[in-house]
């Protein structure tokens, strides 16, 4: 389990200036947040880096992840 900080840190970045980023990672964490792993936030962290168009074309499917370990939590972010 994720302290609270860490989950605080993660609702933070988390925040898009991208309306449907923002919408579907709200929810993502609402109904994900408490059963997240380290390795989960590893790989968020990875997508959260990304620009927000990039992350948007992921999420929607318009494009595939670079990085293959990310593709679970992809797949948990698309039926968000």
């Amino acid at each position: 389990m994720l302290s609270e900080e860490r989950l605080n840190r993660i609702r933070w970045r988390c925040r898009r200036g991208l309306l449907e980023n923002d919408l579907v990672l709200t929810r993502f964490l609402a109904g994900s947040a408490a059963r997240m792993t380290e390795d989960d936030v590893v790989m968020l962290d990875r997508l959260l880096d990304l620009t927000d168009n990039d992350l948007w074309d992921l999420i929607a499917g318009r494009t595939e992840p670079l990085d293959p370990r990310v593709a679970p939590l992809l797949a948990q972010l698309r039926g968000a």
